[in-house]
């Protein structure tokens, strides 16, 4: 087979694509909180400063074009998978020095960066490079990838740490060795990805001339704001995750702080099985039944029953907070938590799908609304450690049930309606 051929069967680069468009997201937002925890961060610092992390997804929308006009797709994912190779190496290096959590911290906000402009490239190149029936197949083999991607992060990286941990007795050099492991994965992905993916005849740089035809970036602004019954989506969107968006940043340091500090007292091997590889999995069966479940009752029956099951299992937290139970009981509420949060975030994918088939402009409002949510990822886990730090983990666990209260009170008022074709 010729190198670089102008078609090349999609099994040869989807799956891989999408696993290192998965593992930098699952690095810098999850194993971050791991990281900082083990090295002997307070809670408080965690929460507040990786939540700046997910900053880049917000405003991704904003430099997306900036992919389209200058050079390809194609060398815009392994250039940005080659750039994820450095941040990460740095990332490793910085954990040896004195002032690592600021270098670290730098290095994974520059990761974060290039990881979302990655997503965009990534996602441009699987529409100019498949045809719509492959694109159609593929779209679970995909999404496969990226949550097996993030069982690695989480689970199976955040695992051999904790074995370094064991072995060696020094945290930080574990951390590095792990985080330098992945910087070599991605000059790998890049050389394979620089090797075997296709030239598309339409991936071409945009001219102006091109690009002059297109609806500017302030109308399509305008035309999203414009929806029926927007403020209700937008109170929808960012209210919906509101509690887990408080919890996320905690949960691994609750289950990894020593019992008389209130948390579980888990290894980080542990947390590696318990949060990464089980909760992950049990996440990935709950967004397959998710969609499942949609796609045979409809969304307006699914949502409010979807609703419960993300934010009800949060109470699992309250009672280990107070119970403290042995790993294993831990273990299989983490994995309860979440199941019920993959069911219920499918219901709020699919509606943001179902709204953004309404417009013209399908593909960029559907971009705005990830942004917005990522907003309402990003906002609550500002004050999440300060809370948890002033209050405790049992004071602070109600609260996060009480925060998942205003997201479903907004449901009554947002349109549920079904489209008449498919999202595209």
């Amino acid at each position: 087979m010729a190198d670089n051929p102008t078609v090349r069967h999609p099994w040869w680069y989807v799956p891989t694509l999408y696993f290192a468009e998965g593992l930098p997201y699952i690095l810098v937002n999850t194993a971050s909180v791991i990281l900082y925890k083990r090295m002997g961060v307070d809670n408080a610092s965690i929460a507040f400063w990786t939540s700046w992390l997910y900053l880049p997804w917000v405003i991704k929308m904003f430099w997306g074009p900036l992919v389209d006009v200058y050079s390809t797709k194609r060398r815009w994912v392994y250039g940005t998978q080659f750039a994820m190779a450095a941040c990460l190496t740095l990332v490793a290096f910085s954990l040896q020095t004195p002032a690592y959590f600021y270098m670290s911290l730098l290095a994974f906000t520059v990761g974060a960066f290039i990881s979302a402009t990655h997503d965009i490239a990534t996602d441009g190149f699987y529409m100019l490079a498949l045809d719509e029936k492959d694109q159609a197949f593929f779209v679970g083999i995909r999404s496969t990838f990226y949550r097996l991607a993030m069982i690695f992060g989480s689970g199976l990286l955040v695992y051999l740490a904790g074995r370094l941990e064991v072995a060696t007795g020094n945290v930080p050099l574990s951390w590095s060795a792990v985080l330098g492991l992945s910087g070599g994965m991605f000059v790998l992905f890049a050389v394979y990805h620089k090797l075997v993916l296709p030239k598309p005849e339409a991936d071409q740089p945009r001219t102006a001339a091109s690009a002059g035809g297109e609806a500017s970036f302030a109308e399509i602004l305008r035309s999203y704001f414009r929806q029926d019954k927007i403020l209700a989506t937008l109170a929808f969107i960012l209210l919906y995750r509101f509690g887990e968006a408080m919890l996320v940043k905690l949960a691994s340091p609750f289950l990894l702080d020593a019992r008389e500090a209130g948390g579980l007292g888990m290894t980080t091997s542990q947390i590696g099985i318990v949060y990464g590889t089980v909760g992950i999995g049990a996440l990935v069966v709950g967004g397959i039944l998710g969609g499942w479940l949609i796609a045979r009752y409809g969304l307006r029956k699914c949502i409010w029953p979807m609703a419960f099951l993300l934010n009800c299992p949060d109470l699992f937290y309250l009672y280990m907070a107070y119970a403290q139970p042995p790993v294993v009981q831990a273990g299989a509420l983490v994995a309860l938590e979440q199941f019920g949060y993959g069911v219920g975030f499918t219901a709020f994918t699919v509606y943001l799908m179902y709204r953004a088939g309404e417009s013209s402009y399908k593909t960029s409002h559907f971009a705005i609304s990830t942004g917005i949510m990522a907003l309402g990822m990003m906002l609550p886990g500002f004050v999440s450690g300060w809370l948890q730090q002033r209050l405790g983990y049992q004071t602070f666990f109600i609260i996060v049930c009480l925060a998942t209260i205003p997201g479903m009170l907004v449901i009554p008022f947002i349109p549920t309606e079904e489209p008449r074709t498919p999202a595209a």
